[in-house]
């Protein structure tokens, strides 16, 4: 161990490394070279000899790499995130999955009626029938987001996923054996088994997420849950073209393909690894968890993960089991809470579901002759937007890129009322926007058509950019281990029931209002706004702990001990200090 210690030094002596490590080589090597003082430390603990000349280059060494250290994505943690967020793509794809062949399950649903009473089924009937099939959707997201606390109280987060699984089994089953047993029943307790299955999916995902990536990488992997949800909704169009699984015939198999993911997904947490959150704070299982988290990290250094864990759980072994109304009591909780149902909230009161709703009418009143496939190019702008999201929100934050997507939205609100508007006004007289989506395109493509168009693009990638994914995941970040599920669990049941409200009082505003129903959302919008501004907190590169403690110091019930972020991790001033530094315990070393 001694000659390995010598080479390092000499090797430092000789061949000085530069901190910003300009290029990949230098990096691996820096994470290298802390991994051997880390084994030189423990060889000589375990023989009984001082370690401090090992632990002090290993701190120096850790120092160094700040762009490779806590970044190491090893095999087992995308196993791990990529099973999760097939769930996230379960959502997307049962949210977007009913719209394509819509005109097909209607003329089932009439030829059901007329095959049971003789006679047809009036259209305010079919209208009441297929509203509370569309619906029926968010109301078993609602079921399902409040149970997640109980679930992963009880079972853990890998077992709970697995045990959901089963009803995506059984709601998929319904809805594929619908047409053949002539009852389109099955389809409305399918959607509603399925809207259950997708409510656990939209608090599981993220909690478990959350729970095995690095600080560091946390705000990107959140970002899968959403980009996971987009590409569900995209591949429900496109496989809902009349061309593919979208005709006549297929349309049952299209609503029962959400079982093969489901079984997918089964299989590979087979191969996943429980929470290490779970196992060593709900469970006091260190060992295990130390185990769990050396396979997800690449590495056994896991001592600072294993600290800031113990340290929560010794919190919470001080309190009482946070509910859903001790959320709102404890001014501790208050706060979080209160951010957490708002930035739901700005998700899905941000018009993002009637824009997309309303683009078909847009598409068509600037000339586009295919809707369908426009819409569909919506959905990839929806994925790409994600990926571009994924990239930056380590960067810019979560704060930052939601407020920079609120901003850009109310912008192309703005701009889509008013290019709407000026297209009925030059068009034609006395058209509105609905009856746009009932007549041929007036006065073919125009500039301010496509000025709607383009409005609805950059509505549509500015809410990816912020208010698409950072909802799903910060409400995981604001929470310690103890409350989080509660508070996941409120957050997700907000959210479903404002896409429910969304839903059903949208097309009555639509007519009452016309493009004008989007000034709504522009005043909506601009409240959020000014609330991310004022009191969400960043949340980037924070451990969960720290986060929390913010919220008890400024609720008046934080210790002494509290520690601001900056306070976290020392950095080396400059690459010069550390150097001289090295060179002096090198030679002391030598003597």
């Amino acid at each position: 161990m001694a000659d390995l210690i010598e080479d390092k030094i000499k090797n430092y002596k000789t061949a000085p490394f530069d901190a910003r490590f300009p290029n990949t080589n230098q990096t691996r090597n820096c994470f290298q070279n802390y991994l051997d003082f880390h084994r030189c430390s423990k060889a000589l603990s375990s023989k009984g000899q001082d370690t401090s000349p090992c632990e002090w280059y290993q701190k120096v060494y850790k120092s160094l790499c700040p762009m490779s250290w806590g970044k190491q994505i090893t095999w087992c943690l995308m196993l791990c995130v990529s099973t999760a967020v097939i769930g996230s793509l379960q959502f997307g794809y049962n949210t977007g999955v009913i719209n394509a062949p819509d005109e097909k399950v209607k003329n089932f649903i009439k030829n059901v009626t007329l095959m049971r009473t003789g006679d047809p089924m009036d259209d305010s009937t079919l209208t009441t029938v297929w509203s509370v099939t569309v619906s029926i959707f968010n109301v078993g997201g609602m079921i399902g987001s409040l149970s997640v606390g109980t679930l992963v109280d009880k079972l853990g987060r890998r077992k709970a996923m697995l045990l959901s699984n089963i009803l995506a089994l059984i709601g998929g089953g319904l809805m594929g054996l619908s047409a053949v047993s002539t009852s389109y029943e099955l389809i409305i307790v399918g959607r509603l088994v399925i809207g259950a299955f997708c409510g656990l999916c939209t608090g599981l995902t993220p909690m478990y997420v959350g729970e095995i990536a690095p600080t560091a990488l946390r705000g990107a992997f959140g970002t899968l849950h959403q980009l996971g949800v987009v590409i569900g909704i995209l591949i429900a169009q496109i496989l809902g073209l009349e061309s593919l699984l979208g005709s006549q015939t297929l349309w049952p198999l299209l609503l029962a393909l959400t079982t093969v993911p489901a079984v997918l997904q089964s299989i590979m947490l087979i191969f996943c690894s429980e929470s290490p959150r779970y196992l060593l704070i709900n469970l006091n299982q260190e060992e295990e968890a130390r185990q769990v988290l050396t396979r997800l990290r690449g590495h056994s250094d896991v001592e600072d993960d294993i600290r800031e864990m113990k340290e929560e759980a010794m919190k919470m072994s001080m309190e009482k089991k946070v509910s859903i109304p001790e959320l709102f009591r404890n001014p501790a909780y208050r706060q979080p809470i209160i951010i957490a149902i708002i930035l739901q909230l700005s998700q899905q009161l941000s018009g993002i579901n009637a824009v997309i709703y309303y683009s078909t009418e847009i598409f068509r009143s600037a000339g586009i002759t295919g809707p369908v496939f426009a819409t569909i190019g919506v959905g990839a702008v929806n994925t790409l937007f994600t990926v571009i999201s994924l990239f930056l929100v380590e960067r810019a934050g979560r704060r930052t890129l939601h407020m920079i997507g609120l901003a850009g939205m109310t912008f192309c609100t703005l701009l889509m009322t008013i290019s709407l508007k000026l297209v009925n006004t030059t068009g034609a007289q006395n058209v509105t926007a609905v009856s746009v989506a009932e007549s041929a395109p007036v006065g073919g493509t125009s500039a301010i058509s496509i000025l709607a168009i383009l409005a609805v693009f950059g509505f549509v990638a500015s809410f990816e950019m912020g208010p698409g994914p950072i909802p799903w995941f910060i409400v995981a970040e604001l929470f310690a281990q103890g409350p989080r599920p509660a508070a996941i669990a409120v957050a997700g049941c907000c959210n479903w029931t404002a896409s429910f409200l969304v839903g059903l009082l949208f097309p009555k505003l639509l007519k009452l209002c016309d493009a004008y129903v989007f000034i709504i959302f522009l005043i909506l919008l601009i409240i959020f706004f000014v609330f991310t501004y004022f009191r969400v907190p960043e949340t980037k590169g924070r451990t969960f702990e720290d986060i929390a403690s913010g919220f008890s110091k400024s609720a008046g019930t934080s210790d002494a001990n509290y520690t601001s972020p900056e306070d976290v991790v020392t950095m080396p001033v400059t690459p010069s200090s550390e150097k001289f530094q090295m060179t002096e315990l090198a030679g002391q070393e030598k003597s």
